[in-house]
């Protein structure tokens, strides 16, 4: 399977991902193992779980040792930070001109922000990003846990221009 994976072509894109203000270890455990499974960095703001962490690593699966971090104690100097690298930063967030994520065309390089498990991306980040994602939700729910909608989004922005011949 190893050997399957490592022949699949890798998309082009540069992914960052920025949490900000996310405080369950569990879903920065799980932003672990997405940004390792998408050769994703990540920028863990604000009051985001750190490693060392037990259930960082266990839900991470240890990818907090291998993939590349780092902590910044303010949100929107986390966003000026992925500008700053060449990022275009789009926070995962409903807001009034956020475009569906499948429908968003993606530059070469992209920073997804996702925000508080219960109070979403902190306004001063949110007026600091590019831009905004949303994700369709058409059963009762209004949101996805945050390390799924960030999976949801991070795997989209990855393979938005994917066609059959990209993918081997």
């Amino acid at each position: 399977m190893k050997r399957f994976m490592r022949a699949q072509p890798r998309p082009a894109r540069t992914l960052t991902m920025l949490l900000a203000n996310v405080e369950d270890p569990v879903n920065v455990g799980s932003a672990f193992r997405i940004a390792d499974a998408l050769r994703a960095e990540l920028i863990l703001a604000g009051i985001t779980a750190r490693p060392p962490h037990k259930l960082i690593a266990k839900v991470g699966r240890g990818k907090d040792s291998r993939v590349p971090w780092r902590g910044v104690d303010d949100v929107v100097e986390a966003v000026e930070l992925a500008k700053s690298q060449g990022d275009r930063v789009l926070a995962v967030e409903i807001t009034d001109d956020a475009t569906p994520y499948h429908r968003t065309s993606y530059p070469e390089r992209v920073c997804l922000m996702v925000g508080h498990e219960d109070h979403g991306v902190p306004k001063k980040a949110l007026a600091a990003a590019d831009g905004a994602v949303f994700i369709p939700m058409y059963g009762k729910g209004a949101s996805l846990n945050v390390h799924v909608a960030l999976a949801v989004s991070a795997f989209q922005v990855m393979h938005a221009d994917a066609t059959d011949d990209d993918e081997g």
